[in-house]
């Protein structure tokens, strides 16, 4: 026998459970949207399900499916995040951070600009 000298595969992050996952969406939801009613009306809105389905997802009866996970995914940033780091994509994450940074800016340069406008305005006058 020849010894074993293939490439090692990276190691990744552990894949969280089902349970986990769902649990963790569901405290997002929570955090985002608090809760009262108003979680499943805005469940309802995004994903086009009844509210007891909504009120099953939130209380752990039942798990939404892909396509709903999805919506669920739209609607929510919270879910969104969630999301992006349990799959440990955090690409994703930065260029929304990159995003936020980029408005950020802008609004500051425009900020920038009506100060010199308005001391121009003050030396002239």
């Amino acid at each position: 026998m020849f010894p074993k000298t293939g490439n090692q595969l990276p190691n990744r992050a552990p894949v969280p459970s089902e349970a986990e996952f769902l649990g963790a969406v569901r405290q997002a939801l929570r955090e985002e949207l608090g809760g009262s009613r108003a979680v499943t009306k805005s469940i309802m809105r995004w994903t086009g399900t009844c509210d007891r389905t909504a009120r099953n997802w939130m209380s752990g009866t039942a798990q939404p499916s892909g396509y709903h996970l999805f919506c669920l995914a739209r609607g929510s940033k919270a879910v969104w995040a969630i999301f992006v780091a349990m799959s440990g994509r955090t690409d994703f994450s930065l260029s929304e951070d990159l995003h936020a940074v980029e408005v950020a800016l802008a609004k500051a340069q425009g900020a920038l600009e009506i100060l010199k406008r308005h001391r121009l305005k003050q030396k002239r006058d």
